[in-house]
């Protein structure tokens, strides 16, 4: 009986070739375990003739264990290698020129190694600079060298080194700096004069910055109101009004900054400016007012309205729409000093003889009054813009700082520091927005001025710098809304302006 023989080709049979010898491997251990177990002999004849099927098995394994860890090898290397460098999309050929440096500069000179290298390129210039510095250090400092030589125990401590390399290879400033004023030296600078652009021929007797606009408005006994645009730098001047035959004693802006008042030093008249419409008008007569004079006078913070002091103790309310006194109050002895807290619903005046009254201004009440701590005479007053404070100036130069809510509790408050900074009477004080800066000063000694630092209520020591006299004698001082700026008035004419660089705003 005759059979076909299947034809196959050559490749199908060397692929089957190792499949079929390993399965007649594994049958045949099989069947020599099975005989091992009986004839000792067979299991010689075995290894005589086919050698240790064992071995050959357990070399198979190790071999493609070997395969395995080689694959692993390579999908590791090709997981960790470095993506390839991209190709500039353009190439500046000005780039590959060498730009050489002048050594013969002052600062490069001591770099020379001889009268001959009088330029050197950027690269070998860099190399110079290195290598002094590294002499000078004894050595490449550790902060420098680019491959940090680490030994860390856990993943915490190698990021924390990490942070501090980080630190160490930059520059700057790392201290943020405080929201809150610090005490002792103030940073100031100091500007051009706020009425450089304009200066008095007279003393100046008041100064203000716009409530609203980066203004500042100068007056004086030359009969002149004039307005500067404050830049710290030149101070341009926006518009200058000349009152005839009327020496100003105190101007103001009206509570929106949209008017001037002024007052004068013998007359009953006083003017106000319209800044808008650029027109000034005299106001000769106010309705239910008998006084011999206008003179001193505070602007209300509720509105347009003016506190008026009078003589023999007298305060009157006028209205700035009719002209109009609508309420009075009275203390004992003369007014030597008014103001009004931040609403303007209270009133705090000062009379001759030492004592503080406090009233309500829509009843016209007196809520409390008590006797300035030490006080003889007394001669100022000024409340902080937040509700906080209270400051009395005396004859004696003491300025008393009290919490105003102790004043409104107690017939007998004791003031939180008495500042003896001043030899001669405080005649002007006054609050910075933020409560942080109290300035006094008197207008009786040249450089007698002072500001306090409220919180530890200390005096800043570098105000007035000593060297050289600037301030003179102050009869006004202000602050800029923002604190921004400082300027005061004094008898030469001058508006001195100082920039108080921690607060950022105008």
């Amino acid at each position: 009986m005759s059979t076909r023989k299947r034809s196959t080709r050559p490749s199908d049979v060397d692929a089957k070739a190792p499949a079929e010898e390993a399965r007649e491997r594994r049958k045949n251990v099989k069947s020599l375990a099975v005989l091992r177990a009986h004839e000792p002999a067979v299991q010689q004849l075995e290894e005589l003739v086919f050698g240790d099927v064992q071995d050959d098995a357990e070399e198979d394994e190790e071999e493609e264990k070997e395969k395995a860890l080689v694959q692993s090898d390579k999908e590791t290397e090709e997981r960790l290698r470095p993506p390839p460098i991209k190709r500039a999309a353009w190439v500046d050929e000005d780039d590959e020129l060498e730009e050489e440096v002048d050594m013969r500069h002052r600062f490069r000179s001591d770099l020379m190694r001889g009268h001959t290298e009088a330029t050197l390129s950027k690269k070998k210039l860099q190399q110079r600079m290195r290598d002094q510095f590294q002499k000078s250090m004894g050595g490449a400092p550790s902060w420098a060298v680019g491959s940090g030589r680490k030994s860390v125990k856990d993943d915490d401590e190698d990021g924390d080194e990490d942070e501090d390399d980080d630190l160490l290879k930059r520059t700057g400033n790392f201290v943020a700096s405080s929201d809150s004023l610090s005490s002792g030296i103030l940073g100031m600078k100091r500007c051009c004069h706020a009425n450089a652009a304009r200066p008095s021929s007279d003393r100046l007797t008041s100064v203000q910055f716009h409530p609203s606009a980066q203004v500042v408005l100068t007056a004086g006994l030359d009969c002149s109101l004039s307005l500067f645009q404050v830049d710290g730098k030149t101070n341009g001047k926006i518009q200058s009004v000349h009152l005839d035959r009327f020496p100003v004693h105190k101007a103001r802006f009206s509570c929106h900054g949209d008017t001037v008042i002024a007052t004068s030093t013998r007359n009953k008249i006083f003017y106000m400016y319209d800044m808008m419409e650029g027109r000034i008008t005299p106001v000769q007569h106010v309705r239910g007012l008998q006084e011999p004079r206008v003179k001193e006078f505070c602007v209300s913070p509720a509105g347009d309205a003016l506190l008026l002091t009078g003589t023999r103790g007298y305060l009157h309310m006028v209205t700035l729409k009719t002209k109009e006194v609508v309420s009075s109050m009275k203390l004992n002895g003369e007014v030597v000093g008014v103001a009004m807290n931040s609403d303007g619903s209270k009133v705090f005046a000062n009379s001759e003889d030492g004592e503080v009254y406090v009233w309500d201004v829509r009843s016209s009440r007196c809520l409390c009054r008590f006797v300035d701590h030490g006080c003889v005479a007394s001669t100022a007053i000024a409340t902080s813009a937040d509700g906080r404070y209270l400051a009395c100036g005396s004859r004696a130069g003491v300025v008393n700082v009290y919490s105003q809510e102790a004043c409104l509790k107690s017939a007998n408050p004791t003031p939180l520091k008495a500042i003896m900074n001043l030899l001669t009477p405080a005649t002007a004080l006054t609050f910075n927005s933020s409560a942080e800066i109290l300035a006094i000063a008197s207008q009786h000694e040249d450089e007698a001025a002072k500001l306090v630092h409220i919180p530890s209520m200390s005096v800043f020591s570098n105000f007035p710098v000593a060297k050289r006299k600037f301030v003179y004698r102050v009869s006004c001082m202000d602050f800029s809304p923002h604190s921004g700026f400082f300027s005061l008035a004094n008898n030469k004419g001058h508006a001195p302006l100082f920039r108080l660089l921690h607060y950022k705003g105008f």
